[in-house]
């Protein structure tokens, strides 16, 4: 294991710019910083979904999941470096199968909202669906790994059956989108 920080700050960062695991520094709102400070912005709203009540077999797979991201964000810290694979990607659909067979067909759009950890759920989709949309803009400029993005565009669909399920283990229902109720309110 590398060296553990044992200052916290370093000043280092005062000029702009932070530095990557291999030793080089890269200005803080680059693409690169961008789409990790994203990721880690997911991370944290994954474990905003923990800090309520949430199902045993849900929590267990979501912290895993947080442990994945940060070694995506570790991936993406390090250029050149590869960690998420398909394998990864092939985990998340397998859970994804498993939830999603519980639960009843949709048949209409889903607001995000519900209860405390559904509506957490809802957030950390949408954080996820930005982190892939960061992700998509550095691959245009640096080549990612291409599992990163597969890894993402799964998660983001993994967050929303989460949250359906969460919806019912919450004890609360689905909010459905009303086209009329939309129109009422303008």
């Amino acid at each position: 294991m590398g060296n553990r920080l044992s200052k916290i700050y370093t000043r280092t960062g005062d000029d702009g710019t932070t530095g990557l695991a291999d030793g080089s520094r890269i200005e803080k709102d680059s693409l690169r910083m961008e789409a990790i400070g994203t990721i880690d912005e997911l991370n944290s709203a994954i474990g905003m979904i923990l800090s309520h009540s949430v199902d045993d077999n849900i929590a267990a797979y979501l912290g895993s999941i947080q442990h994945d991201l940060f070694d995506l964000g570790g991936e993406m810290a390090i250029p050149e470096c590869q960690i998420i694979n398909s394998d990864h990607t092939q985990a998340l659909e397998t859970k994804l199968d498993e939830l999603n067979s519980k639960l009843p067909y949709l048949k209409e759009f889903i607001l995000p909202a519900g209860g405390k950890a559904t509506s957490c759920c809802h957030l950390a989709r949408s954080i996820c669906r930005r982190a892939e949309r960061r992700c998509v803009s550095l691959n245009r400029n640096e080549t990612l790994n291409p599992a990163i993005l597969t890894y993402l565009n799964r998660l983001s669909d993994l967050l929303f059956v989460a949250a359906r399920t969460l919806a019912r283990s919450e004890g609360g229902n689905e909010v459905f989108w009303n086209r009329e109720k939309g129109q009422d309110q303008q």
